[in-house]
């Protein structure tokens, strides 16, 4: 009866993969002070190379914006990310983005998320670098971004997050 006062709570680890293909960004370049200073929470951006978003972990979508420029996951451990494709895209109201998935969908790490047109975000001005950020840092004992200069979606570890 007392051992279950005592028990400790294992610390969990969580592997992201690399949810685009392109060049690791570190947030503060990012070109936007609300991702910048971490406003929104902490994490990696990637500039990406081709217009595809992967799922990084096994997770529900939990928020899709109606423009489908930014999606938010929720893991089963309750860890919630942040994925937002580009800079200023939400001003192009839904051009160049198509989304496979829906709020409530269950997804694991390596499925398509949306597609999107890198031509059309370029075109329009927007800097296509893609923050990624844990927006539940609270949960967060220590996070690790493991991936080197250039990542393949899907095929590759981007971070690493243990939780509290």
């Amino acid at each position: 009866m007392l051992r279950s006062l005592f028990s400790r709570k294992k610390q969990q680890e969580i592997t992201f993969l690399a949810p685009l293909t392109g060049t690791i960004v570190p947030l503060s370049e990012v070109p936007d002070p609300v991702f910048a200073q971490n406003v929104v929470g902490d994490g990696v951006a990637i500039q990406p190379t081709e217009g595809l978003l992967l799922s990084p972990m096994d997770a529900k979508v939990t928020h899709l914006f109606p423009t489908h420029h930014a999606i938010g996951l929720t893991s089963d451990t309750g860890l919630e990310i942040l994925m937002h494709i580009g800079i200023d895209t939400v001003k192009l109201k839904g051009q160049g983005f198509t989304p496979f998935v829906a709020v409530g969908d269950q997804v694991k790490a390596g499925d398509k998320l949306i597609q999107f047109d890198l031509a059309t975000l370029q075109e329009s001005g927007c800097p296509i670098v893609t923050p990624i950020v844990i927006t539940n840092g609270d949960v967060v004992a220590e996070k690790n971004v493991v991936a080197k200069a250039n990542v393949q979606a899907g095929q590759e570890p981007l971070m690493t997050v243990v939780l509290k």
